[in-house]
C-alpha cells in the first residue's frame, strides 16, 4: 500500500503541477486527463477501502482520508458513503433496494426498469453518454441527493462538508489554474472538459463490468419486500470479476478486479483478494457455484450486449 501510494501520488502531484507549468496546449490538456485518471484510481485503490474502514483501525482517520480524496473527484464524500455501503452492499442488482441502478432513464440495465423506444439504440449512444458522468454527479447528482437528504433533516457538519467539498473542487481545479497558470480560460475549461470525458468513460465502464453484464443476476422481491434468494447468492450472482488472481490487475483497480470477494467480505483490505480467491473460487465450485469472470476488455463487450439485451425489452 505504501509503494502504491507513492506512485499514484507521484503522478497525481506531477500532472497537477504540469496544469501550471506546461505551455503547450495539447500539454495541459493531457496533464489535466492524468490528473483526473490518476483520482479515479486513487478513488478505487484508496478512497474506496477507506469508505469500509479497512486501512486504519481508527474509523475517524478512514472517514477523514476518505473525505478528502472524494474532494478530489469533486463528490460529495458523505453522501455516496451512505448509499454504497447501506443500500448497494445490502442487496446489489435488487430495485429499491441498490441505489446504483438509480441512474439516467437514458440507459436500461435491469430487466424489471421502464423500457423506451430509444433504449434499442442504447448500445450504440452508451459509450457517449458515459463520457459525461462524472460532470453529472458533481454538478447534478450530489445536488439532488443533497436536497433529498435535506428533507430528511442532516446535522450542520453534513452541510458543511457538502459545500465546502463542492467549492474546494472548483478552487484547486479551476480557480488557481486560471489565477496562476499561464493558460487561456478557455484552454484551462477544455481541459477539465476533457479530464472529465475520459476518466467518466474509465469509470462507468470499469463499475458496469462488475455488476452489469450478460451473466449477472437482478433478483425481485415480493409483496412484503423480501428479495427471493439467499444473502450470498445475492451478492455472488450480481457480481462479476475480472483477472481475480492477478496482483497486477489488483494493483492498479484497487480489488473491482476482485468484487464477489469485495462484496463477500467487504471489511477485508483488497491487497488480500488475490490470496483470498485462491480458497474462495475452489470452495464456491466444490459447491457446483461458478463465479461471473471476464478479462477487462471481455467486460465491456459484455456489458454493451447486455445493453443490447435489455435495450430489445
Amino acid at each position: 500500500m505504501y509503494r502504491k501510494a507513492l506512485c499514484y501520488f507521484t503522478v497525481l502531484i506531477l500532472a497537477y503541477a504540469g496544469i501550471f507549468w506546461v505551455m503547450q496546449a495539447w500539454a495541459v490538456i493531457a496533464a489535466y486527463i492524468a490528473f483526473g485518471l490518476t483520482a479515479v484510481l486513487l478513488g478505487f485503490n484508496f478512497a474506496h477501502d477507506f469508505s469500509h474502514n479497512t486501512i486504519f483501525r481508527n474509523k475517524r482517520a478512514n472517514n477523514l482520508c476518505f473525505t478528502l480524496l472524494y474532494t478530489l473527484l469533486g463528490a460529495h464524500a458523505e453522501g455516496w458513503k451512505h448509499r454504497h455501503v447501506s443500500a448497494h452492499h445490502y442487496a446489489p442488482n435488487v430495485t429499491d433496494y441498490d441505489t446504483d441502478l438509480q441512474i439516467t432513464r437514458l440507459i436500461r440495465v435491469a430487466p424489471d426498469s421502464p423500457h423506451h423506444w430509444f433504449h434499442r439504440y442504447q448500445r450504440f449512444y452508451a459509450p457517449l453518454a458515459y463520457t459525461t458522468y462524472s460532470l453529472y454527479w458533481v454538478f447534478l447528482k450530489d445536488f439532488k441527493v443533497y436536497a433529498s437528504d435535506c428533507r430528511t433533516g442532516r446535522r450542520l457538519s453534513y452541510h458543511a462538508s457538502f459545500w465546502l467539498q463542492k467549492a474546494g473542487y472548483l478552487v484547486y481545479l479551476l480557480v488557481l489554474p486560471l489565477w496562476l497558470g499561464h493558460s487561456s480560460p478557455g484552454l484551462i475549461f477544455t481541459g477539465f472538459l476533457c479530464m472529465h470525458g475520459v476518466q467518466s468513460l474509465f469509470l462507468l465502464l470499469t463499475f458496469f463490468m462488475t455488476h452489469h453484464v450478460e451473466a449477472t443476476t437482478y433478483f425481485h422481491t415480493d409483496q412484503q419486500g423480501f428479495i427471493q434468494t439467499s444473502w450470498i447468492s445475492n451478492q455472488l450472482r450480481s457480481s462479476n470479476d475480472f483477472y481475480p488472481f492477478s496482483k497486477t490487475a489488483n494493483f492498479i483497480f484497487g480489488g473491482f478486479n476482485n468484487h464477489s470477494a469485495h462484496h463477500l467480505f467487504p471489511h477485508i483490505h483488497h491487497v488480500h483478494y488475490p490470496a483470498l480467491n485462491r480458497i474462495l473460487y475452489p470452495l464456491l465450485q466444490r459447491h457446483g457455484i461458478e463465479p461471473n469472470v471476464t478479462s477487462y476488455a471481455g467486460g465491456v463487450r459484455s456489458h454493451l450486449r447486455h445493453l443490447q439485451r435489455m435495450g430489445n425489452g
